[in-house]
C-alpha cells in the first residue's frame, strides 16, 4: 500500500503541472505516455509471438507522430488527417508481401498493429486536443474516470456480492453502480458550478452517466486484453499500480467518446 501510495503522490507532482501548463509540455507528457502504452500492447503481444524488429521501430514512431499531430489545435474540428490513416495501414499491410515466412508476420499481426497504433494514437491525441479546447472540460474528463473507479473499488469492496463480469472477477454489480452514481453526481456538480451552469441537467446527467459507464466499459476491454495473454498488469512500470494503460485504460475509452457529445456539452 505504501508504495502504492508514494507511486500515486509522484504521479500528481508530474502530471498536475504540466496540465495546468499545457501547451507543447503537457503534449510531449502525451507522447511519451502514447509511446509506453503502445511498448505495452506490443510487449504483451509479444509474449506469444515476436515482431520484426524495424517494423516494432516502425510502429512507435508512427504512434509518437500520431499522437501529436495538430498538436496545437484548440478545436473539435477535421482532427484527423487521413493520409496519416491510410500511411499506417500500408506501412504495416505491405510488408507481409515481402516477408520470407508467411509465419514471420502475417494479416492479424499487422491489423494488430495497425489497430494499437490507431487507438493508442488518436486517444492521446484527443487528449491533448481536450486540454487546448479547455483545461476545466479536460478536468472534467479526470473526475469522470476518477470518481467512477474510485467509488466502484469502494462500493464493491464493502458491499459488492454479485460478480459482474468472468473477466475481472473482482468487479462487482454493486461496485458498477455506485460507480456510476457518485462518478456522475461528482462530475456533473463540476460542470454546473465550473463549465456552464446554463447547461440543461437532464441532458447533462444523461451524457455523464453514459461516459462513466464507457469508462468502466474501457476497463474491462483492457481487462479482457491482459486475459488473453493471462497477465495481471500491462508491465511494473509504475510500483503498485502496473503499467501506464493500467492507469489510462478508462480515460482512453472516455476520451473517444467524448467527442461524441462535445457540440452538446
Amino acid at each position: 500500500m505504501k508504495t502504492r501510495i508514494l507511486s500515486a503522490i509522484v504521479m500528481v507532482i508530474i502530471f498536475v503541472p504540466l496540465l495546468l501548463v499545457g501547451k507543447l509540455p503537457f503534449a510531449a507528457l502525451m507522447a511519451i505516455l502514447s509511446l509506453f502504452s503502445l511498448y505495452e500492447l506490443i510487449h504483451m503481444r509479444e509474449e506469444k509471438k515476436k515482431f520484426p524488429l524495424l517494423l516494432k521501430i516502425f510502429a512507435y514512431l508512427l504512434g509518437m507522430f500520431f499522437t501529436l499531430m495538430n498538436y496545437q489545435q484548440n478545436v473539435f474540428t477535421s482532427i484527423l488527417d487521413f493520409r496519416v490513416v491510410t500511411f499506417v495501414i500500408f506501412a504495416f499491410l505491405l510488408p507481409m508481401v515481402f516477408v520470407k515466412k508467411q509465419e514471420e508476420y502475417e494479416i492479424k499481426d499487422a491489423f494488430f498493429l495497425v489497430g494499437s497504433i490507431l487507438l493508442i494514437g488518436l486517444s492521446y491525441n484527443l487528449l491533448i486536443l481536450t486540454r487546448n479546447y479547455d483545461l476545466s472540460y479536460f478536468i472534467y474528463l479526470l473526475l469522470i474516470t476518477t470518481m467512477t473507479d474510485t467509488f466502484a473499488m469502494v462500493t464493491g469492496k464493502y458491499i459488492g456480492t454479485h460478480a459482474l463480469t468472468k473477466i475481472s472477477p473482482h468487479k462487482t454489480v454493486e461496485g458498477l453502480i455506485g460507480g456510476l452514481l457518485m462518478g456522475t453526481f461528482v462530475s456533473v456538480v463540476f460542470y454546473n458550478q465550473v463549465i456552464n451552469p446554463n447547461m440543461p441537467l437532464v441532458p447533462l446527467i444523461f451524457i455523464t452517466m453514459l461516459l462513466c459507464g464507457i469508462g468502466q466499459l474501457g476497463d474491462l476491454v483492457f481487462s479482457s486484453i491482459k486475459r488473453s495473454y493471462k497477465q495481471k498488469d500491462f508491465s511494473n512500470l509504475i510500483p503498485g499500480h502496473g503499467g501506464i494503460l493500467d492507469r489510462f485504460d478508462s480515460l482512453i475509452f472516455v476520451s473517444l467518446a467524448f467527442v461524441l457529445f462535445i457540440e452538446i456539452l
